[in-house]
Parts: structure tokens; C-alpha cells; sequence
């Protein structure tokens, strides 16, 4: 199971070093983290992502990360009720005889995607959605050629 860990940080020098050392450390994969300032430039908020259905390893690293020193507060949100999106930008093959079939996907997830960008033979595309909802819309454009893809991971608000 999925577990989204909302971590409220000071903004120093070394603090991201410092918390994925600890889950490397312990063997703890990370699916998904995203990092960014908060409305107080001395504090930063991650979204980490980890997978695991054991309770006994959760809990461990939650507490790991509370040990560390420049931890403000870490909150589980996975059975809380909150909000996640994650950006992805998508460069896709867009020659003439495909643009139709593109579009219509586009069209189809219109309240999360823009086309950012057309050339002559590819586009880039925006989505902010949640992560099932980008997985699926990549999914969609995949036969048609995605050239390149970015996703920034997920983050999340409770």
C-alpha cells in the first residue's frame, strides 16, 4: 500500500541529504517525493511517497524522521482526508496524421491538460492531476508516441 508522508522541514543546507540517506540506509524505497518552500522561506514541506503494507516499517520511519534534527512535524495523510495533484509534462509524436486522435484524448481530460506547446512533429503537453488520473492519460497517449516524459511526484494538502 501506498502512504503519502506530508514532513515539515527547515530550509537548510543538507536537510533532503539527510532524509533520503535515512530511507536508503534503512532499504526503504521512496516512490514519490516532492520538496518546495512553504509560505515561510525558512520552512519546507515534502510529500513522500513510500509503499510498503507493513505497519511495523511505517511506523518506523516516521519515527526516524522525527529523530532528525531539523524536522518540524511529520503527519501520515494515507487515512486522512486530503487533496494530491502531480504535474506532468508530456512530449508527444504529432505529425499531421495523428493530431486528431491526440487532441481528442487532450479534449477528453480537458479540465487537466493543455497543450503547451505545437510543432510541426511533436507537442508538449501539461496535466495536473492525481497521480492515477496522469497514469492513465499517459497510458492513453502511449500509442502514439511519447517522446519524452517528466513527472514531478506527488504532493499533497491535507
Amino acid at each position: 500500500m501506498k502512504h503519502t508522508i506530508a514532513v515539515l522541514v527547515e530550509n537548510k543546507f543538507g536537510v533532503l541529504a539527510r532524509i533520503s540517506g535515512l530511507f536508503s540506509a534503512r532499504g526503504f524505497n521512496i516512490s514519490s517525493l516532492a520538496v518546495g518552500e512553504t509560505q515561510d522561506p525558512s520552512v519546507s514541506r515534502m510529500t513522500i511517497v513510500v509503499d510498503t503494507s507493513e505497519a511495523r516499517i511505517l511506523e518506523q520511519i516516521i519515527k526516524q524522521l522525527r529523530k532528525l534534527i531539523d524536522t518540524i512535524s511529520v503527519v501520515d495523510l494515507t487515512k486522512k482526508d486530503f487533496v494530491e495533484r502531480e504535474l506532468a509534462l508530456i512530449k508527444v509524436n504529432y505529425e499531421k496524421s495523428i493530431q486528431k486522435k491526440v487532441k481528442a484524448i487532450l479534449n477528453k481530460h480537458k479540465n487537466t491538460t493543455r497543450l503547451i506547446r505545437e510543432a510541426r512533429n511533436e507537442a508538449i503537453i501539461e496535466i495536473c492531476a492525481t497521480s492515477e488520473e496522469v497514469a492513465v492519460f499517459v497510458s492513453n497517449l502511449s500509442p502514439y508516441g511519447i517522446r519524452e516524459l517528466m513527472r514531478t511526484g506527488k504532493v499533497a494538502i491535507a
